[in-house]
């Protein structure tokens, strides 16, 4: 059997529509198609209609989350995948998804939220450690960071050079932090040399 084209593909989505117009599976099926096809505005806009139609679509909430994510629209990225979510909780591509919404919205916090929710349902996914190492990281906690690293790392996750880099300076600071609470011996007379035994 011969495979679909692209462009085939296309046009047999648009005919489900005209024929079905009222069907949010028949929208799903050409967000997909054009998803697929590079065309994300398209895309984005298919998948609302998808969800107007039928707001129980899960999968249509994920992917509209997944086209604003690849044209930067992180925050419409986070609302399309709360409401997956909101209606599927144990959906692991849903709180991942938010998870890199909050990402690239500098939310350190809630980064680690989403992914230990990830780490809940799915307790070996290497990437869901690995950006819960970046969100602790973040936020200085660099024992928690080294063990979802070192997990994430065990899983098969490569993390990236300017990960290991920023590591590296946290490494460096904590030590120059730790370094100023240090106390020096010397010959000088402490506080308590002066007390004699009786």
């Amino acid at each position: 059997m011969k495979a679909e084209t692209q462009r085939k593909r296309l046009e047999r989505c648009q005919k489900d529509i005209d024929a079905h117009p009222e069907k949010a599976t028949a929208h799903y099926n050409l967000g997909l198609a054009l998803t697929i096809s590079g065309r994300v505005k398209q895309a984005e806009e298919t998948y609302l209609k998808a969800v107007e139609l039928d707001p129980s679509l899960v999968k249509a909430w994920v992917n509209l989350g997944g086209v604003r994510m690849l044209h930067w629209d992180f925050q419409g990225c986070l609302e399309a995948n709360q409401e997956a979510a909101r209606l599927q909780d144990d959906l692991v591509i849903a709180h991942f998804n938010m998870g890199q919404a909050y990402l690239y919205l500098n939310d350190p916090e809630n980064l680690i939220r989403c992914n230990k929710r990830v780490l809940e349902i799915e307790r070996d996914h290497p990437a869901a450690h690995y950006y819960a190492a970046v969100g602790y990281l973040a936020t200085s906690d660099l024992g928690a960071t080294e063990r979802h690293l070192g997990r994430a790392i065990e899983l098969g996750h490569s993390p990236t050079h300017d990960f290991f880099k920023a590591m590296e300076k946290a490494h460096t600071k904590k030590f120059h932090q730790q370094s100023k609470t240090l106390i020096e011996i010397t010959g000088e007379k402490t506080p308590d040399s002066n007390h004699k035994e009786e």
